[in-house]
């Protein structure tokens, strides 16, 4: 496990620095220390302000998630040796996990999904080894982890219900009798208790953004959630995890984990209902990855079959790395599919460009010091919170998400820049906009900026009436 572990810290953090800030960093660059905001908890987004004490850049708020994704790794290993695994399986384990798509993705960029990535699969072993150990202990144990969780996400009570409906369906229904799940569903409530009270007492402002994420997401999530369970570790190492379902309902000596696999598909269909993002589920996949490199270790037995299965290990390893990690140039890689692959990738690029941009449009006005910026979306406010002092323009307000209750444009601004999306909204509301301007990042990388307008707009009417009509959920 040292190796791989090792060679895994290595490269995350060399590749650290490389092309930029994806857009959720630079949104929760902007937020303040706070016990929650409107659309998610407060533990990833105090990560990144911590981290970046260290230096304000974009490798220093990655520490979290290169050390969330080795942790995780070692978790991962710690559950094949939990089912017998012996050090073939585990190191099977190791690189596989390590070296798979989604730990890659998540341990790069510092998203609240690379902290879940440590969270869910270190809940599992704690309740895996109460049953399998018979070690009633491990229950309060897994109670407070999941208690911590909800500071990251609320989406853990999913994985919580996914268990319970398991264990109810597939036993050992016995230790429900026992009052030690019971005693850590309390611990998660007594853990998780101030975060529960800001939800409640901000009307649970979760409810509202799932409900915004499954009207935007839901169609397209509902589909491509069942395709991202054969790569969320790599087409290579679907076969393992199909394995570990497989052999959890089989095998005698696992009876009392059986559990896991009924869960998961519990946990497939809460996603669904969801409709929120298509990686709900990788949480899960892990934990079956890692108890399927037990039967997988074994059918391995002979020479062919190892140069086998390590030559795939490899292929998905160099694959993996190519799409998740930024080891192709900046300026070649709008000339690839990566971007078209990875999300994340195409969301890393442009920014700088996109603020020197505005900055120009800023800087052609006749009155630069009458004007605003109003960003359609977090990502765009983020980057000109990060590099708009530095070009000297005036702060962006946002209506997206947290950032519509931060700041109000001031009353004294008559010209207003507007960024991004909400282009024909602010068309409908101000006497008089303009386009000056299209969005380029210069590298051919199509993201959710590129080719948006930027309008300079004309205010007559109070902020008090048109700031709400910025406001949205996504």
């Amino acid at each position: 496990m040292a190796i791989p572990a090792a060679v895994l810290c290595l490269l995350l953090t060399l590749v650290s620095g490389n092309y930029g800030y994806h857009r959720d960093e630079l949104y929760f660059r902007m937020l303040p220390p706070a016990w929650g905001y409107i659309d998610q908890p407060p533990l990833t987004p105090w990560l990144v302000r911590s981290f970046g004490l260290i230096a304000d850049e974009v490798w220093a708020i990655r520490i979290p998630a290169t050390l969330s994704t080795l942790l995780a790794l070692v978790v991962v290993v710690l559950i094949t040796r939990e089912f017998g695994g012996a050090a073939y399986a585990q190191g099977l384990c190791a690189w596989g996990f390590g070296f798979g798509v989604v730990p890659l993705l998540f341990g790069h960029v510092m998203l609240t999904a690379s902290v879940d990535l440590l969270f869910w699969p270190t809940v599992v072993l704690c309740v895996v080894r109460a049953l399998l150990r018979e070690a009633p202990a491990w229950w309060l144990a897994a109670g407070i982890i999941a208690g911590l969780a909800t500071y990251n996400k609320l989406l853990i009570a999913g994985l919580l219900i996914s268990l319970l409906a398991g264990l109810l369906v597939a036993g050992p229904r016995s230790v429900l009798a026992t009052p030690w799940p019971w005693i850590a569903g309390a611990l998660t409530l007594a853990v998780a208790a101030p975060n529960l009270a800001y939800q409640a007492t901000h009307g649970w402002p979760q409810l509202s953004m799932g409900a915004a994420l499954n009207e935007n997401n839901a169609a397209d999530t509902r589909v491509d959630m069942w395709w991202f369970l054969f790569v969320t570790l790599g087409p290579p190492l679907a076969l393992v995890w199909c394995l570990g379902w497989w052999h959890l309902l089989r095998r005698t000596a696992w009876r009392p984990a059986r559990f896991i696999a009924i869960a998961f598909l519990v946990l497939l269909a809460l996603a669904f209902a969801a409709g929120g993002q298509i990686y709900y589920s990788a949480g899960l996949v892990v934990v079956l990855f890692a108890i399927g490199c037990v039967p997988a270790a074994e059918i391995m037995r002979s020479r062919a079959r190892r140069l086998v299965a390590w030559t795939a290990v490899a292929v998905n390893a160099v694959a993996s790395t190519v799409i998740a990690l930024p080891v192709i140039p900046m300026g070649v890689v709008g000339r690839t599919p990566v971007p078209e692959i990875n999300q994340l990738a195409r969301d890393q690029v442009g920014w700088p460009a996109y603020v020197d941009q505005i900055g120009d449009v800023v800087a052609n006005l006749p009155d630069p010091s009458d004007a605003t910026l109003i960003a359609s979306n977090y990502g765009e406010a983020g980057a000109l919170h990060r590099y708009g002092d530095a070009r000297g323009l005036p702060p962006a307000h946002s209506g997206h998400n947290e950032l519509y209750h931060l700041s109000t444009p001031p009353e004294d601004a008559r010209t207003v820049i507007v960024i991004g999306g909400q282009a024909d909204l602010a068309r409908t509301l101000f006497v008089s906009c303009e386009e000056v301007a299209r969005l380029d990042n210069g590298l051919d990388v199509d993201n959710e900026e590129q080719g948006q307008p930027v309008l300079v707009c004309e205010r007559t009417q109070p902020w008090s009436d048109l700031w709400p009509r910025f406001r949205h959920l996504d």
